[in-house]
């Protein structure tokens, strides 16, 4: 029998009280895909980065290819033919492709060389390998987000890279770029390398590994092949626990309108119109959720209506405030009037990294960490009050001391939730509320939100994920290039009218309505 491409034996690694892996165990296949699921916090990205050098394991073995191997640093790992593709990309913006690529690779003395030669092993690299193909000069700010991932996914594998690990790679993917990079995974597959795919989302992971490995809280506790289980199994070892998918079965109660858009149109520094007059009502104990494929319009609305942009034209009322381009307001006057607001990037807009997280808690409400001189921030105050949000949330580790940095991504989306949310605002903005989000805090994520809506408060829904919009919204409102092409209820709404809708057609639902 074929040595495994990697074998992990008794790998453990503690961060103060936290046993972050606890003896784990793990077989790769080579010339396969292997996914690595598990809750946030289970351990996973801890693993991989003890594989790929960045983290020393406290115990444990690495082996390739049947050779026990030293891992002391990121250099190590690409030397032993391992490339590593971090959920948030590691490129400079303003260089070019290219230039991305010389920051690894580049050899010789004289600048011009290195360019040559890294020019050269590009072009091997994407005649190798199909649907690899990058514009070499191209500045990778003006790449769209797919073509983005493809550089990183180049840069692992373009000095020799035989074993390729993917940390949370669709979590910024729009479904299509993601159809995308699945085949560009499975060509790799096919011409030998073998991948490690780290992911929350059970339909991937059925959809194209070979074998998936399960952890929890710091343990492997599962090894299966992809064929022989089912999602359904998989959520439940992920977890713990049988996990039902949450769906808005209630009756609408909507009250009256809480926040309206009239007319709203918005350009971007460019001059290129980003909202061509849109309007829209937000009504108490409503869920309405915006569905659209990423870049359409829903960030700046989102944008707009937290006062984060002032609008061209049109206006927007809330609490008697009516504010226009004569008359523009800002986030802190927003807040004031009962609007909470869940950004779509968490660690641009919703966390200061270097924080710790209970600075991050109060971020926007400090007035809840004030004490009797208002000019005087209490720590203690901050402290408790994070560390009722982490246990409400489940924010692990519960650690209001540690910088926001050193939390997972899907730990740091639900302490933003959990600070908007305990504001118990009249209109709540939510943006990509489960990106990079596992099974378990997905499905407590929905409930918070369908509880704050039964509360009473106007919810906006933004989500490029159209089952999320499908299951949570009261009414799905679709935008295409700007503006509102059509609205269905949410109950019931039919997948394929809701789809033709975000593709543009703008009579789609009254279609539907007349074939019914």
């Amino acid at each position: 029998m074929r040595e495994p491409a990697v074998a992990l034996r008794g790998i453990t690694k503690v961060f103060g009280a936290v046993r972050a892996n606890d003896a784990v165990d793990l077989d790769v296949e080579e010339g396969t895909i292997h996914g690595i699921i598990g809750e946030n916090g289970a351990g996973k990205s801890t693993l991989v980065s003890i594989l790929s050098g960045h983290y020393r394991a406290d115990a444990g073995d690495i082996v390739l290819f049947g050779e026990t191997v030293k891992m002391a640093s990121s250099a190590d790992a690409i030397g032993h033919g391992i490339g590593m593709v971090h959920q948030h990309f590691m490129l400079v913006p303003n260089f070019t492709v290219l230039e991305n690529l010389m920051l690894g690779l580049a050899k010789a003395p004289l600048l011009a060389a290195s360019r040559e030669d890294v020019r050269r092993r590009l072009a091997e690299l994407t005649a190798a390998y199909d649907g690899l193909d990058v514009p070499a000069d191209a500045v990778v700010e003006d790449l769209p987000v797919g073509l983005q991932q493809r550089v990183e996914i180049i840069k692992a594998l373009i000095g020799g890279g035989r074993i390729l690990i993917l940390d949370e790679p669709t979590g910024v993917l729009t479904p299509d770029e993601t159809d995308q990079m699945f085949q560009s995974l499975l060509e790799l597959k096919r011409q030998g390398v073998t991948i490690i795919l780290i992911t929350h989302k059970l339909r991937e992971i059925m959809a194209i590994t070979d074998n998936v490995s399960v952890m929890r809280l710091g343990k492997m506790v599962a090894h299966r092949k992809t064929a022989e289980t089912t999602r359904e199994e998989l959520a439940e070892l992920m977890v713990g626990r049988t996990v039902e998918p949450v769906r808005n079965e209630a009756a609408a109660g909507a009250g009256e309108v809480v926040m309206a858009a009239r007319g709203i149109s918005l350009r971007d520094g460019a001059g290129t119109l980003r909202l061509d007059d849109v309007s829209l009502e937000l009504r108490a104990g409503e869920i309405v959720g915006i569905a659209g494929v990423a870049g359409n319009g829903q960030s700046e609305l989102l944008a707009v209506l937290a006062g984060l942009a002032t609008p061209e034209r049109g206006s927007v009322e809330i609490g008697g405030r009516v504010v226009t381009a004569a008359a523009p307001t800002d986030p802190r006057e927003m807040r004031a009037l009962g609007v909470a607001h869940v950004p779509e990037d968490r660690r641009r807009e919703g966390l200061v990294l270097p924080f710790e997280m209970s600075e991050n808690a109060v971020l926007g409400y400090l007035g809840q960490a004030r004490g009797s001189r208002p000019w005087l921030l209490r720590r203690s105050r901050m402290v408790g009050r994070c560390g009722e949000l982490m246990q409400r949330f489940d924010v692990r580790p519960p650690n209001p001391a540690l910088p926001a940095s050193g939390f997972s991504g899907g730990n740091q989306q639900k302490l933003v939730i959990a600070r908007e949310h305990g504001a118990r605002p009249r209109v709540m903005l939510v943006g990509q509320p489960t990106r990079g989000v596992d099974i378990g805090a997905i499905e407590f994520i929905h409930r918070q939100l369908l509880d704050l809506r039964d509360a009473g408060c106007a919810i906006l829904l933004v989500s490029v994920e159209l089952d999320e919009i499908l299951a949570l919204s009261d009414r799905i409102v679709a935008m295409n290039a700007g503006r509102i092409v059509g609205e269905v209820e949410g109950r019931g709404a039919d997948r394929r009218v809701v789809g033709l809708m975000m593709a543009g057609v703008r009579d789609a639902a009254a279609g539907a309505a007349v074939a019914s």
